[in-house]
């Protein structure tokens, strides 16, 4: 007796709990109300369910309790009822399925006229892309993701030079236009979840998945990362703010496009880019007949770029980046007066060709690549970038430890390093630390920091912050 009375006051509570609760489903920014009437629909089957049954049990227990003077009768079929209970059954199931059903169908076919962003994750950012004027979006590959080209676009693919490229984790999108949302992964497993907007989807290395949805209200929506990726996927955050369809279009024009983006890392990241050329050219073997010592069997590259040679023929030519490409690709087309026509054909991709001609350039004229020094707008984007790129996530600022050292007091001080070697904190340490995280690690700290995708504006940008602190 006492059982039944615990089960029905269990029951009425949990149905007044509900319907007294302040943890009721928030209202949605966006077109997908029927997810929340699908869960509405599953809650009320379940709850008329979870009431019937218990109900029945409390009134079993009082009904059929035992007595002495009463015996169970021993029934082990009920053709009768077992018909009703497969029959109720399936109803509540296929009541429970349909809606879900009618929703998916929806979530997988994408209006005709709304307009793509490509969302890329990786630990622990993410980063967006957006169709130029030509409304298409440009090829991809992992193959082409280096510091410099951090979506991998083709750069050979004339529609992805107008692409508009986003690298903060604010996304901008207009009120009452849908948008279909490209997912890719550089690294791991990620899922891009904006609960406002009842969108969620896992975002899959080596494949590209799709969400759509309508945003219906202006306002700043926070997006999470629902699959764990990692030390920092609590920090995987990001936010989308909803405007006016003019306020989007300013807002969009002012990005730049990929193509502007290759200019300006050309001159911002030479240095990154003639290190990769430095390996390189030791690799294919360049250095044993060229170098920045005078060598009898190729040409000094010390001081070659922008020089003018003359060649075997009599004729002069300027060593810029079309006879450096023809020199490579064709070694014995063109000699220099002086040298013999021994240099074998190279196979190299254009993006490793354009790196060693980087390295000719920077280590040749002895360029210096830092720049963009201690100013206060460098300080500004470097926090900036720190939230963004999920630096935060492992390093505080406040002298607190995480998973990785905390920043601040850690310019010019001097760290212990795993082998036991002493190093004083500088740009260059620094710099290093970013682009090869694992390659001194500082003791008592594990090896889990992928390498950024940064570029050295944005490194020098974060080791400005780094030193304001």
């Amino acid at each position: 007796m006492a059982f039944a009375v615990v089960l029905v006051i269990l029951v009425l509570g949990s149905v007044l709990f509900h319907f007294l609760s302040p943890w009721n489903i928030t209202p949605i920014a966006s077109n997908w109300g029927s997810i929340d009437v699908t869960m509405l629909i599953t809650l009320v089957i379940t709850a008329v369910v979870f009431i019937a049954v218990n109900f029945f049990i409390a009134y079993a227990v009082i009904k059929f309790r035992h007595t002495p003077e009463r015996k169970a009768q021993y029934e082990p079929e009920n053709k009768k009822l077992e018909w009703w209970l497969t029959l109720g059954t399936s109803v509540g199931i296929i009541a429970m399925l349909a809606p879900g059903l009618i929703v998916y169908a929806d979530f997988v076919n994408v209006p005709e006229d709304a307009h793509q962003v490509e969302v890329v994750g990786q630990q622990w950012s993410w980063s967006f892309r957006f169709p130029g004027e030509d409304g298409e979006l440009g090829k991809s590959a992992i193959e082409h993701i280096s510091t410099d080209n951090g979506f991998g676009v083709d750069p050979l693919d004339g529609a992805g030079q107008d692409d508009r490229l986003l690298t903060s984790n604010t996304l901008v999108l207009p009120v009452n236009r849908p948008v279909k949302l490209l997912l890719r992964s550089k690294d791991v497993l990620h899922n891009f979840y904006v609960p406002n907007f009842r969108v969620k989807m896992d975002s899959v290395p080596g494949q590209v998945s799709y969400q759509w949805f309508t945003p219906t209200r202006t306002g700043d929506f926070e997006v999470l990362c629902a699959e764990y990726c990692g030390i920092g996927h609590f920090n995987m955050r990001a936010f989308i703010k909803v405007v006016e369809q003019q306020e989007y279009d300013d807002w969009l024009a002012g990005l730049p496009t990929f193509a502007q983006s290759l200019k300006k890392e050309a001159s911002e990241k030479l240095s990154v880019k003639a290190e990769k050329g430095m390996q390189v050219a030791q690799q294919k073997g360049c250095m044993a007949c060229h170098g920045f010592e005078s060598s009898p069997a190729g040409p000094s590259w010390l001081g070659l770029y922008g020089s003018t040679r003359v060649m075997k023929d009599g004729s002069e030519v300027v060593a810029d980046d079309d006879y450096l490409k023809e020199a490579i690709l064709e070694p014995n087309a063109s000699v220099v007066k002086g040298y013999a026509p021994i240099m074998p054909k190279l196979e190299l991709s254009e993006l490793e060709m354009e790196s060693v001609i980087a390295f000719i350039k920077e280590r040749g004229n002895e360029t210096d690549p830092e720049h963009q020094q201690g100013t206060d707008a460098g300080k500004a984007s470097g926090a900036e970038l720190a939230q963004s790129k999920g630096c935060t996530a492992c390093h505080s600022i406040d002298g607190s430890r995480l998973v990785g050292p905390s920043w601040q007091g850690i310019y010019g001080s001097e760290r212990t390093l795993a082998s036991g070697e002493t190093v004083t904190v500088n740009d260059a340490y620094l710099k290093e630390s970013m682009f090869k995280p694992n390659a001194k690690m500082v003791e008592g700290y594990p090896p889990v920091m992928p390498p950024s995708q940064l570029s050295t504006a944005q490194a020098n940008a974060l080791i400005e912050y780094i030193k304001s602190l």
